[in-house]
């Protein structure tokens, strides 16, 4: 147990943020979930005792709320990430502004451990805003910090993600799915409790202080073998139809105007490159994690199949 110590999780309410804060919960440290809509992360409450996960109001690009927020803490992650822009929450703001912010006031709050969360493949001179703004906000952060400890995750799945459920939910109405760019972009996804586990354990190793972990499962597929593994888990046959990089920037030019966007241009940029680890430097492996292959965790894809929705309508 790491007694009181207090951590705070910006961006706690997402995807990998409930899981992380329950890995944190159950290490023992007090947690501030910081949030833009604190009703909406009431939930992750119950993730540990009695008043130990608590939801602050924060808005990562908001100096005023984020000194708030990371008053008294003796670590602080940010996850705050979007694949979309809509709105004032641009890739800058998010990516590279919020860093900066969360950074300057963990330097100033003396805060002991900062933990930014990046992506495989950001990179300055990449033809994505998403990877390049990425890139630019590890950099931010450790101008800022710099003893900021950089995690690049790749393709993170688990039960409430947002790859696998997606085309899940799309191959349930349509009989064919698209593979953009020929469906050979490479991934090297990873479990969303192995990355939980790989940041809560940064937080207590200075063995890990200023450095960049690049995080990717065991194996690595390509869009096309995970479109194929997908099926075969939810039992279903559909065609896998290749789209041209060009054709698929022409249809998301579309489809990106819709309030809640299946594909934006941006994607389709950061879908023709590779998302794996690279051969040097570090990876989950250097802190003692050995990656759980992604096979063995997929069950939660049943809910795609043919008898599942069956079941579904027979209890309307």
């Amino acid at each position: 147990m790491i007694g009181q110590r207090v951590v705070t999780v910006f961006g706690g309410s997402g995807f990998l943020g409930r899981h992380l804060v329950r890995r944190l919960a159950a290490d023992g440290w007090i947690v501030r979930v910081a949030v833009r809509d604190t009703p909406a992360a009431m939930f992750l409450m119950t993730a540990g005792d009695a008043g130990q996960v608590a939801p602050v109001g924060a808005r990562v690009y908001d100096p005023a709320l984020v000194e708030r927020a990371v008053q008294g803490a003796s670590a602080v992650v940010n996850l705050v990430g979007i694949m979309a822009e809509k709105g004032r929450q641009t890739f800058q703001r998010a990516h590279v502004e919020g860093p900066r912010v969360v950074a300057e006031a963990c330097r100033a709050a003396g805060v002991e451990r900062l933990v930014q969360i990046s992506a495989l493949g950001a990179d300055p001179a990449s033809k994505s805003e998403y990877a390049r703004t990425k890139a630019l906000g590890e950099q931010a952060s450790s101008e800022a910090f710099p003893d900021a400890t950089i995690v690049r995750p790749s393709l993170v799945v688990g039960p409430e993600d947002k790859f696998f459920n997606l085309f899940g939910q799309m191959a349930r109405v349509s009989p064919v799915l698209p593979l953009i760019g020929g469906g050979r972009t490479r991934f090297q996804p990873i479990y969303v409790l192995d990355v939980a586990k790989a940041i809560a354990r940064i937080l207590v190793d200075p063995a890990t202080v200023g450095r960049t972990y690049a995080l990717g499962g065991p194996r690595i597929y390509t869009f096309r073998e995970l479109m194929e593994l997908m099926l075969s888990e939810i039992r279903r046959r559909r065609s896998l139809v290749s789209i041209p990089f060009e054709l698929a920037r022409f249809q998301a030019w579309f489809l990106e105007k819709a309030p809640k966007p299946l594909l934006t241009r941006d994607q389709v940029r950061l879908l023709e490159a590779d998302a794996v680890v690279p051969e040097d430097g570090l990876t989950i492996r250097d802190l003692g994690i050995e990656p759980t292959a992604i096979e063995i965790v997929l069950d939660y894809l049943h809910r795609y199949r043919p008898q599942a929705l069956q079941q579904e309508r027979s209890t309307v």
